[in-house]
């Protein structure tokens, strides 16, 4: 008796040949979902609190430079500038569009002072530091976020 083939047998079915798989079976397409979700949810976040960082970077550097400006202003005027207009300075549209930003120099304070505070609106006001302050003294808060 030969040996041969199994499927040339006679009497036996002839056995077809299976075509490899193509595409991917749908648990294959849950469990990429499920990491793709997964990933999301923990680089969604950390992403919006670097760019929340960034945008309060902004708004302390155009705070400094009002400070270098009260600065020259009270040697030219011994007083403060009251707004940013008197300083020669307008906020950035990207800022004004996070934080509002208010002078306060009390014009009749002996020495002279004033402060800016900038509030946090809008996309920037689930920052965790929240009102940043300096001062003439340059006293700054909150003093972990500067």
């Amino acid at each position: 008796m030969r040996m041969g083939n199994p499927a040339t047998v006679p009497g036996r079915p002839t056995a077809r040949r299976r075509r490899p798989a193509r595409g991917f079976t749908l648990i294959e397409l849950v469990i990429v979902m499920t990491v793709i979700g997964i990933l999301a949810a923990v680089a969604i976040p950390a992403y919006q609190d670097q760019v929340r960082r960034g945008h309060r970077a902004s708004a302390q550097a155009t705070m400094l430079d009002a400070v270098a400006r009260q600065r020259q202003v009270l040697i030219d005027r011994r007083a403060y500038a009251a707004s940013p207009a008197e300083l020669g300075m307008a906020v950035p549209p990207a800022i004004a569009a996070r934080y509002a930003i208010a002078f306060e120099a009390p014009g009749d304070a002996r020495p002279p002072t004033f402060r800016i505070v900038a509030t946090p609106t809008g996309p920037q006001a689930g920052d965790r530091c929240g009102v940043l302050t300096v001062d003439q003294a340059g006293t700054r808060s909150p003093a972990g976020c500067w």
